[in-house]
């Protein structure tokens, strides 16, 4: 077998491997959109069913019974202001960190990330009692700090590496023309860095849109986003498998669409870095 002869075989079994790796990976994501057009008896059928006669009825339970829009409407707003409000205070702070680096950024940086390794429940009782002292309880606003301060060092940590890519020169030039830092910013790093940017918003929405624990915890009517209005489908009975596919399904479409449409923006944030 020559050399090339096994670079093509190599090739192939690579495309297998990961023709494997994805269907594992989407396979539940399948098996939940089936069972939402499953009845109750079938979703819990030993053997599972996969050939059945599809029905609505869970949707239209669902729609019937609850205010399946204004839960999306809820998640839209805190994911997008979450998000917002963490690249408005990441994206100055990545640039100082990006071109005046110091003897400490890095360990900064690290410090701001291990953060992320403190448990949520740890910091459970004080934020409850500023939201109930605040009357910030059971709003979106509340939502929107916390989802933004959770991913702030995710974002900070990707939009550093980012602008480390922008040469320097270029910002050496801008400030001999006497540009401001704002103008810096606004008209030269920012439409550099856009597709990292896209990018860095892209992942926050997601995070953002995921996250469980504090919309369960933190609301209550008002502010309920998606993710507590899958929560909610749980009984004292137990989980009605059919329903809580449905609800799960409406809960995930949205940001499935939202990534298929920022796809372009995706890709070019993670092979940006090229000097051109």
């Amino acid at each position: 077998m020559t050399d090339k002869q096994r670079e093509h075989l190599k090739n192939r079994i690579a495309v297998v491997f990961a023709w494997i790796v994805a269907c594992i990976f989407f396979f539940p994501i399948f098996w939940m959109v089936l069972t939402s057009f499953k009845t109750e008896a079938q979703a819990i059928a030993i053997p599972p069913q996969l050939f059945f006669e599809p029905t609505l009825e869970n949707y239209t339970e669902i729609q019937e019974r609850t205010n399946y829009s204004k839960f999306a409407i809820n998640s839209v707003i805190t994911a997008f202001g979450g998000t917002l409000l963490a690249l408005l205070i990441a994206i100055p702070s990545a640039y100082a960190m990006a071109f005046n680096t110091g003897r400490w950024t890095k360990d900064i940086l690290m410090w701001m990330l291990s953060t992320k390794m403190l448990p949520a429940v740890g910091v459970l009782m004080p934020i409850y009692f500023l939201a109930q002292k605040t009357g910030l309880y059971d709003t979106k606003g509340l939502l929107v700090i916390i989802y933004a301060l959770m991913n702030l060092p995710i974002v900070m940590l990707i939009l550093f590496n980012y602008f480390r890519e922008i040469p320097k020169e270029i910002l050496e030039a801008s400030r001999m023309d006497g540009t401001s830092t704002y103008n810096e910013i606004r008209q030269i790093v920012m439409p550099l860095a856009w597709g990292g940017i896209a990018s860095t918003a892209l992942l926050s929405i997601i995070l953002c849109w995921n996250e469980a624990f504090w919309s369960i915890v933190l609301t209550t009517t008002d502010a309920t986003t998606l993710t507590s209005f899958v929560a909610s489908f749980q009984a004292p009975e137990g989980l009605f498998w059919a329903k809580v596919s449905a609800v799960s399904t409406l809960a995930c479409a949205p940001i499935v669409v939202f990534g298929w449409l920022a796809q372009k923006q995706l890709v070019q944030g993670l092979t940006f870095g090229a000097v051109k």
